[in-house]
């Protein structure tokens, strides 16, 4: 792999060559809370059940447990596994789901949070190894937090509910 060629006034990027070795890829899930801005993330290799649960463990230790948390969710089939659901019903009336309509999760607010990341964090970005990826994204996580953006929502969490069924 060579390195990169610095910009030119012609093309105005980084040139690259063809060759890209590629470590592997990670899944991160994520929350946004809508009262703070702070965002909630947890990186993993993998994306099934039992990471899905250890983020929810995490949002769960975040907060009073007098809270009712509510998450709006895609369609993924982890999200309403055998194992998930088990481990909901060990947290009766913790959690509250929404799920957004099928082929419509860009409706869920964390998506616009994901392409941020894809733009800022991620896009040009070449790595060492899949840790040094991790910690970049957890760093990136930690800068967004320093100072989080409150998202002023216009609708009422009923209104919400209430437009997905």
């Amino acid at each position: 792999m060579a390195p990169d060629k610095p910009p030119t006034l012609k093309h105005g990027q980084m040139g690259r060559d063809y060759e890209y070795r590629r470590y592997g890829t990670v899944s991160l899930l994520a929350g946004i809370d809508l009262l703070n801005g702070q965002v909630t993330g947890l990186v993993r290799e993998t994306h099934n059940s039992e990471d899905f649960i250890d983020f929810l463990e995490k949002i769960d230790k975040k907060y009073d447990q007098d809270l009712k948390i509510h998450i709006i969710l895609d369609n993924h089939s982890v999200h309403t596994s055998k194992k998930v659901m088990a481990f909901l019903a060990k947290k009766p009336g913790r959690f509250n789901f929404t799920f957004t309509p099928k082929h419509a999760s860009w409706l869920n607010l964390i998506e616009s949070f994901f392409s941020k990341l894809a733009r800022q964090a991620l896009k040009h970005l070449r790595v060492s190894s899949k840790e040094a990826l991790i910690k970049h994204i957890y760093d990136w996580l930690d800068e967004i937090n320093a100072d989080p953006v409150v998202y002023r929502w216009r609708w009422r969490l009923e209104d919400i509910q209430s437009a997905f069924k």
